[in-house]
């Protein structure tokens, strides 16, 4: 008997977003003109994107600023409707709004609340609870647990307009996950918090994943939340998908080079390297070199035998390079 394939958790074939926005020149008398006669363009959000995420992955879906991420996670959650294309998320047609699919899914926004300014955040747990109907003990139990992991038990009876911006990120996650969702969607979760904070929730979002199997779609501008959580990444670049893979296969196609870094045991000196090496700048102690990655044994090999090395690691170009070249350039 044939062994049936495992259905992804979210697919995406073909999925297209257009806007048709209206054009309008400068001044009064354009104004006045377009109300009678409007001229329109077409603009492509997202153009013919597939992927398929199987259950419990963990996915950075990365790009710049109106590269069409959102909007994408918007028709994956069900807030827009496609141009083109289909989706499944959990079984479910995401723009259809079923019962069962918005008990099955969370989006949590760092640019957006959905706590209630006036009153404490435990009244607006209490209201989430209702309407997702999930039961009293469950409910109890769940919020125990978050409160626990997120070290927030103080915060749940003050007035929100008194919490910090990390409190009431915390607060979000918290009414988006009251009803054990088994998709997540967050887009800029930590969005302009501090360091600290920002390690924090990372350290929950593993957590949960890991304890609920939830699959997640992450997105942010912070490449420390995707090297952190994501060992795949998706790449979307005006609305057009150029890479999707590990995270560490992005560098390798991408930058084919190592960089050596190396401390000398009587500090930094004029030193000769082979022809495959380039010197860089010097940084504090250490100097360092770059070579093609087939050449790095080499040149490591050359540096031990030649000098007095008292440190040496051999890298890959920071990541953050990597993505910027890939916007610079528009493809992969």
């Amino acid at each position: 008997m044939p062994i049936k394939p495992i259905e992804p958790h979210i697919s995406a074939r073909g999925l297209s977003k257009t806007y048709r926005v209206v054009e309008r020149g400068e001044g009064l008398a354009a104004s006045i003109k377009s109300l009678f006669h409007r001229r329109y363009q077409n603009v492509d959000a997202v153009c013919e994107i597939n992927f398929n995420i199987q259950r419990g992955e963990m996915v950075g879906f990365i790009g710049p600023n109106g590269a069409g991420k959102t909007t994408t996670l918007k028709m994956l959650s069900g807030l827009l409707h496609p141009s083109a294309g289909e989706a499944r998320v959990a079984g479910y047609v995401p723009w259809e709004r079923k019962t069962g699919f918005l008990k099955r899914i969370s989006m949590v926004l760092g640019n957006k609340s959905q706590m209630l300014w006036d009153i404490p955040p435990m009244d607006t747990f209490r209201v989430l609870g209702e309407i997702y109907q999930v039961p009293r003990a469950a409910f109890q139990q769940t919020l125990d647990e978050l409160v626990e992991l997120l070290d927030m038990s103080a915060l749940l009876t003050k007035p929100v307009r008194n919490l910090s911006l990390g409190e009431r990120m915390k607060c979000e996650l918290v009414a988006g996950l009251l009803h054990q969702p088994e998709v997540l969607f967050l887009d800029e979760p930590t969005l302009g918090l501090d360091v600290s904070m920002q390690n924090r929730l990372r350290s929950f979002f593993k957590a949960y994943n890991r304890t609920r199997g939830a699959t997640i779609i992450l997105t942010s501008h912070y490449m420390a939340d995707v090297t952190a959580l994501c060992p795949r990444v998706i790449l979307i670049h005006r609305g057009r998908l150029l890479y999707d893979g590990e995270l560490s296969g992005l560098a390798e196609r991408l930058a084919p080079f190592k960089i050596i870094r190396f401390a000398l045991t009587n500090g930094p000196a004029a030193i000769a390297l082979p022809e495959s090496a380039h010197l860089l700048p010097s940084e504090d102690d250490h100097m360092a070199c770059r070579t093609s990655r087939e050449d790095a044994p080499a040149v490591t090999s050359y540096l031990l035998n030649t000098y007095s090395v008292a440190d040496l690691t051999v890298e890959d170009p920071p990541i953050e390079a990597v993505i910027d070249q890939v916007y610079q350039e528009g493809e992969v």
